[in-house]
């Protein structure tokens, strides 16, 4: 298991890269790399405030998963996801996995919530896949649209988008990152689920 503390001392690394990720974009003046590395460090916040502000259990792990795949991210928009074909199939895989578990820890803390609810685990493998795919699907829409705004005031796109044969790869490795958290992830993400089934209960009706 990952120490907390040395969960921290990565999280904070990993913040320090991608603001520097950030300057290197206001320096080259390329809004796609700043505005990216803005959302990316945002994030990797999110671990500490559903910790703080929410009383979500997660699992150290957890945090330094967000963090990597919102880093490999940014550092993607600095040139890799042209340059290397296997960037984005890593970065689409390890998103995909986090995807996953948000609507798998989500949808098995209702389950165990409330019994008008009823998730068997048959269902919840193809819960996770159809979740998973319909993020993937929108992102891919977000992407798409980006690129139809950019050209059409002339600037830079905001998120890369390749054309139809890159989107389809995109979402053969969403299901590859849905199908790993369906098959493996439910033992680290147990005690998160408990924690948000806790909050439900304090306070639900």
């Amino acid at each position: 298991m990952v120490p907390r503390r040395i969960e921290r001392l990565a999280g904070r690394a990993i913040q320090v890269v991608i603001l520097c990720i950030f300057v290197v974009g206001v320096y080259t003046r390329n809004l796609s790399v700043v505005v990216n590395a803005v959302l990316a460090l945002g994030a990797t916040f999110l671990p500490a405030v559903l910790r703080r502000d929410w009383q979500i259990r997660l699992h150290p792990l957890l945090g330094l998963w967000l963090t990597l795949a919102v880093l490999l991210h940014a550092v993607g928009m600095l040139g890799p996801y042209n340059y290397i074909d296997w960037w984005g199939h890593v970065t689409h895989t390890l998103s995909a996995t986090v995807v996953a578990a948000v609507g798998y820890v989500t949808a098995r803390a209702v389950d165990e919530y409330t019994e008008a609810v009823y998730l068997p685990d048959r269902f919840m493998f193809v819960y996770i896949l159809l979740f998973t795919l319909a993020a993937g699907v929108f992102w891919e829409v977000l992407e798409f649209g980006a690129r139809l705004a950019a050209e059409a005031i002339g600037s830079e796109a905001l998120l890369v988008q390749y054309g139809l044969a890159d989107t389809i790869v995109d979402l053969v490795f969403d299901t590859v990152g849905a199908v790993l958290v369906a098959l493996f992830g439910a033992p680290p993400l147990a005690d998160t689920i408990d924690s948000i089934r806790e909050r439900l209960e304090r306070t639900g009706p």
